[in-house]
């Protein structure tokens, strides 16, 4: 997986990165909104789980935009229709309900956290700033992953072709923003 596909003049492969993760927190944040608002009715018993993952999130959209502020770097073009697509994943797997969620999570969280492993390696200790904002929130990413695979248990049909579905998707639009 190349980890950075264009950078732009005066760009450096650690602010990109920055700028990919920033707009993938924020659609992470635009999901657990969306899914909150259909949760009350269709999965009350996920509200305490994803208002902790959502200020999880919440945190990690702060730190990167903190590092893009520090390196005065705009954020990536992607970064409203991650939100946009964000929020309307949300919608969608919260009306499906409970599963649905856990699936969701599961799917972006394996490809998040194979993404950020991926980063590490990729700028390894050539940008230490940008090593040490993915790796304070990589211990959480996984954890979300981890919650949400015991709370999906044995997948079934449905949530094997959601996995996918929910997996491309994410891997697409981290394709986009290293492009954007």
């Amino acid at each position: 997986m190349r980890i950075v596909a264009r950078l732009k003049s005066g760009e450096t492969p650690g602010d990109r990165i920055m700028k990919i993760d920033h707009a993938g927190e924020h659609e992470a944040v635009s999901i657990y909104r969306a899914q909150r608002l259909v949760a009350r009715w269709r999965a009350p018993a996920m509200l305490d789980e994803i208002e902790e993952f959502s200020a999880h999130e919440t945190r990690h959209r702060a730190l990167f935009a903190r590092q893009l502020a520090i390196r005065g770097k705009a954020r990536c073009r992607s970064y409203h229709l991650c939100g946009l697509g964000g929020t309307m994943l949300g919608l969608m797997t919260g009306l499906m309900g409970a599963r649905a969620i856990a699936a969701t999570t599961v799917a972006i969280e394996s490809v998040v956290t194979a993404h950020l492993e991926a980063q590490l390696t990729a700028i390894g200790s050539t940008d230490r700033e940008a090593t040490a904002a993915i790796r304070d929130i990589i211990a959480e990413e996984q954890e979300h992953l981890h919650r949400s695979e015991q709370a999906l248990g044995t997948a079934r049909r449905l949530d094997r072709l959601m996995l996918r579905i929910v997996s491309l998707s994410t891997e697409t639009v981290i394709w986009l923003g290293m492009r954007l």
